[in-house]
């Protein structure tokens, strides 16, 4: 039996710098999966769209896809947009829509290996506050995702780690750096990003990231980022997961 086709749902932007970011992820997760047909889809902005994608599936006889929606946190691209573009495909094509990408320790792990890409000294942890930047959300469920992660990234031997967010909620980033010298005492202060691809907000983080000492890149194709693509589908296509009805399209559970 044929496996499903993989399709990275990418939210898209206008600038170019996303689109050629998540390709190069999904050139990384065929490497690491071959025989794997793994297509892209954008839900604005860059081409093929989402719609365009299935459609075009549906016509090569495909019936079985897992959408894999190239997020971090569960809010209304993953609640809202993706279900309504997924509930529009073709009805014979049948479709998993699979969990967020985050929170997982993957992530954390590729965190820490931008930064240190970046000129940390991994023997400067303890010794060093950190900045975890997030794009921003109005939804509570995602601020509270991101809180929490920067919460237990502190218990692995930073100095201090503070959440920010380029946009909807606050602290923004260059609040949190000052918080971090100001409140926390701390000396030296790295920025993580924590988005897959560049763009608007990555760019007001990294303009944030000004007094501080280490900004790292954009997560992007990092190997673990692709490695968490692979199990997040794994995972939406268990064996004892249901096919989701083409009439009745709703996520699978995380």
């Amino acid at each position: 039996m044929h496996r499903p086709v993989l399709l990275v749902v990418a939210h898209g932007s206008r600038d170019p710098r996303h689109a050629a970011t998540v390709r190069a992820l999904v050139r990384r997760v065929r490497s690491l999966r071959p025989g794997l047909r793994v297509e892209t889809g954008f839900l604005d902005f860059d081409t093929p769209t989402v719609s365009g994608v299935l459609e075009r599936l549906a016509a090569e006889g495909v019936r079985d896809v897992v959408a894999q929606p190239l997020l971090l946190t569960r809010a209304f691209h993953a609640k809202t947009d993706i279900p309504a573009v997924l509930r529009e495909a073709p009805a014979a094509l049948r479709i998993r829509q699979a969990a967020v990408l985050g929170p997982s320790p993957l992530l954390v792990s590729a965190l820490e290996r931008r930064l240190y890409e970046a000129g940390l000294d991994p023997a400067e942890k303890s010794s060093t506050g950190v900045v975890l930047a997030s794009a921003g959300s109005s939804d509570p469920e995602a601020i509270a995702v991101i809180a929490d992660i920067a919460r237990e990234w502190r218990r692995t031997g930073w100095c201090a780690v503070r959440p920010a967010f380029a946009s909807a909620s606050l602290p923004r980033t260059e609040d949190a750096v000052r918080a971090l010298r100001d409140v926390d005492g701390v000396r030296r202060v790295a920025v993580a990003p924590y988005v897959l691809a560049p763009g608007f907000l990555p760019d007001g983080i990294a303009r944030g990231a000004a007094g501080a000492d280490v900004l790292a890149d954009v997560l992007g194709p990092a190997p673990e980022v692709a490695r968490l693509l692979v199990r997040r589908y794994d995972e939406a296509y268990a064996p004892d997961t249901c096919p989701v009805a083409p009439l009745a399209r709703t996520p699978a559970l995380a």
